[in-house]
């Protein structure tokens, strides 16, 4: 994929909404630098990921290409804990499948945004994983396993196409609230 894609795949999620964001298992920051792109000048980012290094070739490669958006780095395993909030939205992009049980997950990014949070998905569009990709969430899934969570409905932002497991996609979904029971 290429930056534009990456971009297309969370733009809708992304544009609207607050400026400080948190980004699950963002490795070396394919998509914190598509986020910092649409987030400009004003843009927070809190980026984590259990692998150092890679956060450090993330800081690197977000400086170089977008200096004025904020970058804080934090090496953790986001399935145990997150940084404390709130957010004005949680990308998790590619991270997700990593998780068999995503209620506890899910109710964690739902407690850390803001009453006009957002959380955008990027997964791939299957129902069977592989060793790679162990859990995949099918978007056919992906409304239910939200709105359990406490999620309004999601909506479908982007799908581009994959090689390992047909497509990928990007959605967009708030938290619940009355009025989007």
């Amino acid at each position: 994929m290429q930056h534009s894609d990456h971009v297309a795949l969370i733009r809708a999620g992304v544009e609207g909404a607050g400026p400080n964001w948190l980004e699950l298992g963002a490795g070396d920051g394919e998509f914190t630098l598509a986020l910092a792109d649409l987030l400009g000048n004003a843009g927070e980012i809190t980026a984590v990921d259990r692998d150092r290094r890679a956060l450090a070739a993330l800081e690197s490669r977000l400086v170089s290409r977008f200096p004025s958006v904020s970058l804080e780095t934090r090496t953790l395993d986001f399935t145990r804990e997150l940084p404390p909030g709130p957010f004005d939205g949680v990308v998790a992009a590619n991270s997700l499948h990593f998780v068999p049980d995503l209620a506890p997950v899910l109710a964690t990014i739902r407690d850390r945004l803001t009453d006009a949070g957002r959380l955008v998905l990027v997964e791939y569009d299957a129902d069977h994983g592989n060793p790679y990709v162990p859990h995949p969430i099918s978007w056919r899934r992906w409304p239910d396993l939200a709105e359990a969570a406490g999620f309004a409905p999601p909506s479908l932002i982007h799908r581009v196409p994959s090689r390992f497991l047909g497509s990928i996609y990007g959605a967009v979904t708030t938290v619940r609230t009355p009025e989007t029971r």
